[in-house]
C-alpha cells in the first residue's frame, strides 16, 4: 500500500481537500501509475457541483493525467514498470462489438463498474481515514499514485512532457478528433466553432489541419478572440452583438449557412443554434459539450428534412490505446499543438485555483 496526497471531493459544491491517501496495489489486470502532471476539466467540475446523476462521493477526480508506471498486476502485458504512460477515461479492450466496430471509440468493458465508480471487481483502491473513496471516470489523476483497468492505459513515447502531454487525455484529442474523426472536414469548407475553451480551440486547430477555408470562432468573451486566431479562426463574433439569433447572423455571413458547425459548451439552446447555422443540403452539425443532466434538445424536424446531419462525439471518436500514442507522436513532431494550451501552471495543493481559473475562463 502506497501512502501519497490526493484532492478529495468529500462531498458535492465544497472544495477539494488535500489529504493523505492509502492507495492499494493493482490486482489482475490492473496499473498502478505515479501521477506526474493533471490538467483540470469542466467534466470534473460538472460532478464536483451535484449535478451529475453518475457522481458518487467521497470521490478522487481527475481524468486528464500523465506519469510513471509503478507497478502492474497479474496478467497485465501491454505495459511495465517504469512505463510513460496516460490513464484513458475511454478504454479500448480490443474484445467487444464496440472495439470491434470502426465506427465507434465507445468500448463498454468495463462500463458499468467506471459509472459506479469502482474498479473492475466492484472495490475501491483508495481509502482515507479509514473511509472507501470512489474512482472518477475510471483515472482519478488527482492523485500523487492511482490504480486503473489495463485497458484503460495508452503507452506513450518517454520523451514526451508530461505537463503538457496529459492534456491529451480528454481535452485536446477531443475536439481536434471532432473536427477530423467525426465531422471529417474537408479542405476549403466553413466552419462555425461555439465555445473558445480548450476544445473550442481544439476543434479550430482541427478544422485548420483538415484545410477548412473559414473558421468562425463565436464566444460571448471577447478577450478569447485573439488566442482562438493564432490556433487558425479567420474571424470571431459574439452573440451579444446583434439582435438576431446567431444562427441567421451565420447564414447571412456565408451564403446560406456554414458546412460543419460545433458546440463546445453543453448548452443545449447553443446546440440548437449550431444545428440551424449549417448549411442546407449537407450541413453537419457536432455536439462535443456535456450538457447537464436531463436536458433534452430540440429543433424543427424540417431542418433535418432539408438535409442537415446532427452528430455528436466522445474523446473525439479516437480509439483510445491505439490512438493516443499517435497523438503524442504528431504532437512531438509539431503536427498539432499543445503548449499554447496551458495557461497555468500550478502545484497541486492549489488545485482549488486551478478550479478558480477555469471558472473564469482564464
Amino acid at each position: 500500500v502506497i501512502k501519497c496526497k490526493a484532492a478529495v471531493a468529500w462531498g458535492a459544491g465544497k472544495p477539494l481537500s488535500i489529504e493523505e491517501v492509502e492507495v492499494a496495489p493493482p490486482k489482475a489486470h490492473e496499473v498502478r501509475i505515479k501521477i506526474i502532471a493533471t490538467a483540470v476539466c469542466h467534466t470534473d467540475a460538472y460532478t464536483l457541483s451535484g449535478a451529475d446523476p453518475e457522481g458518487c462521493f467521497p470521490v478522487i477526480l481527475g481524468h486528464e493525467g500523465a506519469g510513471i508506471v509503478e507497478s502492474v498486476g497479474e496478467g497485465v502485458t501491454k505495459v511495465k514498470k517504469g512505463d510513460t504512460v496516460i490513464p484513458l477515461y475511454i478504454p479500448q479492450c480490443g474484445e467487444c462489438k464496440f472495439c470491434k466496430n470502426p465506427k465507434t471509440n465507445l468500448c463498454q468493458k468495463i462500463r458499468i463498474t467506471q459509472g459506479k465508480g469502482v474498479m473492475p471487481d466492484g472495490t475501491s483502491r483508495f481509502t482515507c481515514k479509514g473511509k472507501q473513496i470512489y474512482h472518477f471516470m475510471g483515472t482519478s489523476t488527482f492523485s500523487e499514485y492511482t490504480v486503473v483497468a489495463d485497458i484503460s492505459v495508452a503507452k506513450i513515447d518517454a520523451a514526451a512532457p508530461l505537463d503538457k502531454v496529459c492534456l491529451l487525455g480528454c481535452g485536446i484529442s477531443t475536439g481536434y478528433g471532432a473536427a477530423v474523426n467525426t465531422a471529417k472536414v474537408e479542405p476549403g469548407s466553413t466552419c462555425a466553432v461555439f465555445g473558445l475553451g480548450g476544445v473550442g480551440l481544439a476543434v479550430i486547430m482541427g478544422c485548420k489541419i483538415a484545410g477548412a477555408s473559414r473558421i468562425i470562432g463565436i464566444d460571448i468573451k471577447k478577450d478569447k478572440y485573439a488566442k482562438a486566431k493564432e490556433f487558425g479562426a479567420t474571424e470571431c463574433i459574439s452573440p451579444q452583438d446583434s439582435k438576431k439569433p446567431i444562427q441567421e447572423v451565420l447564414v447571412e455571413m456565408t451564403d446560406g449557412g456554414v458546412d460543419y458547425s460545433f458546440e463546445c459548451i453543453g448548452n443545449v439552446g447553443v446546440m440548437r443554434a449550431a444545428l440551424e447555422a449549417c448549411h442546407k443540403g449537407w450541413g453537419v452539425s457536432v455536439i462535443v459539450g456535456v450538457a447537464a443532466a436531463g436536458q433534452e434538445i430540440s429543433t424543427r424536424p424540417f431542418q433535418l428534412v432539408t438535409g442537415r446531419t446532427w452528430k455528436g462525439t466522445a474523446f473525439g471518436g479516437w480509439k483510445s490505446v491505439d490512438s493516443v500514442p499517435k497523438l503524442v507522436t504528431e504532437y512531438m513532431s509539431k503536427k498539432i499543438k499543445v503548449d499554447e494550451f496551458v495557461t497555468h501552471t500550478l502545484p497541486f495543493d492549489k488545485i482549488n485555483e486551478a478550479f478558480e481559473l477555469m471558472h473564469s475562463g482564464k
